[in-house]
């Protein structure tokens, strides 16, 4: 397994970005997208000899879909799950909860993505579940053989992601998490859109906002 992987913390708020690599099939996946990330990832992909083939979205929140306009004129698609389309394509709604110096730009939907779906990428697999409650679109990608999911903001280390945005439900964001997050093997570990990474084990046993 040659796969690399890069983690960018970017933007207004701090939001993770996630770039997978691998030089040998001078290819790259970049997860999220927020303001400014294109700036440290574009000459790192320069670096080691790869081309960006995909972004995928986990949600379609202002913070992680900042730069997707800008990655996607270079004729990278962009993947999402249709749910939040409005927010991707649309993203001047989000105008009242954004700080006034923010830039929103619209991107588009290249690929619509499926709870349950498997995709193939840099010769890996991964799984995509729906995972709604934090955003009715929000998805993570979950990796086998890297032992892995990018969970977006349904989850993080010792927490979760709000659910008192438009669209935010706690009792749809707590369901999720019980059956689409802590189902998987215990040892993946989770590499949330903010802050540190963890894992389900960890969650599952001492996450106080949703017990296993």
């Amino acid at each position: 397994m040659t796969t690399q992987l890069h983690v960018f913390n970017a933007g207004y708020i701090g939001t993770n970005a996630y770039l997978l690599a691998d030089p040998s099939r001078k290819e790259a996946l970049l997860i999220d997208a927020p303001h400014e990330v294109w700036e440290d990832v574009a000459p790192l992909l320069e670096k080691l000899g790869c081309r960006l083939v995909a972004l995928w979205l986990t949600h379609g929140h202002w913070d992680h879909t900042g730069d997707a306009a800008r990655i996607q004129s270079d004729g990278v698609p962009v993947a999402a799950h249709e749910a939040d389309r409005i927010l991707i394509e649309t993203p001047e709604i989000m105008a009242p909860l954004t700080p006034p110096e923010v830039s929103l730009r619209p991107a588009r939907i290249d690929q619509v993505l499926e709870d349950g779906q498997e995709l193939d990428i840099l010769g890996m697999k991964a799984e995509v579940r729906h995972v709604p409650g934090h955003c009715p679109g929000n998805v993570l990608f979950h990796f086998p053989t890297l032992g892995a999911a990018f969970v977006g903001d349904a989850i993080f280390a010792g927490s979760i992601g709000r659910y008192d945005l438009p669209g935010g439900n706690f009792a749809v964001l707590e369901q999720s998490i019980r059956s689409r997050i802590y189902t998987l093997p215990p040892e993946t570990k989770l590499l949330p859109g903010h802050g540190p990474a963890t894992t389900v084990e960890a969650e599952r046993k001492g996450n106080p906002f949703v017990r296993d």
